[in-house]
């Protein structure tokens, strides 16, 4: 293994990236509202024989989330927080216009947690629920310190 020059491990001249994986029940309707509730749009969807989808990767922008269909023998032991009755992460996603993207969300009939709200911490930010439970975070706190 090479190290970098920080003595860290050389991961290349990529920086690395991270895509959210979630699952859900229906992950065409997971789609459908991922999009019409929180604007994302579709970058590459993936159906069976019969229709179904098996894979779909949405963005925001340039950010990237993979999705695909709860399987009681998923080989990561995913699933989605209908089928757990309860959740144990969520997604936070840093972008501009969060007040908009809010009364988007809410107009969509995203369960709202938090209206947009400053945190003690310097930014703005809203809490939301999607159709099958997962927790999702929009703020507009970029990863600086």
């Amino acid at each position: 293994m090479t190290l970098a020059p920080d003595g860290g491990p050389d991961i290349g001249l990529r920086s690395p990236k991270f895509f959210p994986l979630l699952r859900y029940e229906d992950p065409a309707a997971a789609v459908d509202w991922l999009c019409a509730a929180f604007g994302l749009t579709r970058h590459h969807v993936i159906t069976d024989e019969r229709g179904r989808v098996v894979h779909a990767q949405l963005k925001l922008g340039d950010a990237l989330l993979m999705l695909g269909p709860d399987n009681p023998v998923d080989r990561y032991g995913m699933h989605s927080p209908r089928v757990l009755n309860g959740l144990n992460q969520g997604v936070w996603v840093a972008l501009d216009g969060v007040d908009a993207h809010h009364a988007r969300a809410r107009a969509a009939g995203a369960d709202i947690l938090t209206d947009p709200h400053h945190t003690g911490h310097g930014t703005r930010e809203y809490v939301a629920r999607d159709l099958e439970g997962h927790v999702w975070i929009f703020g507009d706190y970029w990863g600086e310190p």
